[in-house]
């Protein structure tokens, strides 16, 4: 049964976003709740606050911050650490100087300064250390996504058996499918117990490949926004972290003075209509940016196969 768009759209979760309204998540508590209000005058009821890499005494005052802001407003959910521990690489819109290898001590720094509010971390699973770590956080309840990485499938699948079990923004910023190599998307594609996030905003990913991950991954995409500061806001230059990045005209986010995409400027409800345009059943995609990321952070159950081998 299709919802209709009032009952659908008031409960929207996005479990990557970064930031809107023109401001940033764990900026300041004003700042993330204006953020927040920005998404959810466009039908996000629940959010994950998303941080960039950056030093750990800057992410821990983030951190400090965001769950200030939770106490006042419960709908943000916790934190999203896309970072520290990302290949080189394929660090996208991340500060080179501020990655990190997941030590077991480096993890553990980063669990006790979130105490209980981080629900989510971007690893790649290459890196020195990375499978012990995707375990280590996956311990702590914590939901690991296998991103920003240059990994292969059959490296992707190791972290998988580890414990991951979702892939950050797909196609974005990792190895792609190829002939004799599936990458990271096509290890996730074989595997029911991992959902693929994609930014649906007709630029990261081509809508006819949207459709097409629908249909070989069926309730499990999550839509997210990866949106930074600008969306639902102005053109122009937004700090992301240590990075400043241009908004243009039509959008779109790019690392300053380069081509590398810095997020979106995408809002959910937005996501929504840009898969239904692409050919993907409005129940489809409402599912992936309600109940299937509910089930990704363990909120409801899910009749998806996540059993473990």
């Amino acid at each position: 049964m299709v919802m209709s768009d009032s009952a659908s759209t008031s409960r929207y979760l996005d479990i990557h976003c970064h930031g809107g309204g023109g401001h940033a998540f764990g900026a300041t508590v004003e700042s993330t709740l204006t953020a927040l209000a920005a998404h959810r005058a466009h039908g996000t009821a629940r959010v994950v606050a998303s941080l960039v890499s950056e030093p750990l005494e800057r992410t821990v005052a983030a951190m400090n911050v965001v769950r200030q802001a939770m106490a006042l407003d419960p709908s943000i959910l916790g934190v999203h650490l896309e970072g520290p521990f990302i290949a080189p690489a394929r660090k996208g819109a991340h500060d080179l100087a501020t990655l990190r290898l997941p030590t077991r001590r480096a993890v553990a720094e980063l669990l006790e300064a979130g105490d209980g509010i981080i629900r989510q971390v971007t690893i790649a699973p290459e890196l020195e250390h990375a499978m012990g770590a995707i375990e280590q956080f996956v311990e702590a309840g914590v939901v690991v996504a296998v991103g920003h990485t240059d990994c292969d499938a059959q490296t992707a699948r190791a972290a998988f058996d580890r414990g991951a079990t979702l892939i950050t923004h797909g196609f974005n910023a990792m190895r792609g499918i190829v002939a004799r190599e599936g990458g990271p998307v096509g290890a996730a594609l074989a595997d029911g117990r991992v959902a693929i996030e994609l930014i649906a905003d007709g630029v990261h990913v081509d809508p006819s490949l949207i459709a097409a991950v629908f249909r070989a991954a069926p309730g499990r995409v999550v839509l997210v926004t990866d949106a930074m500061a600008a969306a639902a806001s102005a053109p122009g230059r937004y700090p992301l972290g240590s990075l400043q990045v241009d908004v243009t005209e039509d959008g779109r986010a790019y690392v300053a003075g380069t081509q590398t995409l810095a997020g979106s400027t995408l809002t959910i409800d937005r996501a929504v209509e840009v898969c239904v345009a692409a050919g993907v059943p409005r129940a489809d995609a409402i599912a992936a940016a309600t109940t299937t990321p509910a089930c990704v952070l363990g909120l409801t159950r899910t009749t998806t196969n996540t059993s473990r081998r």
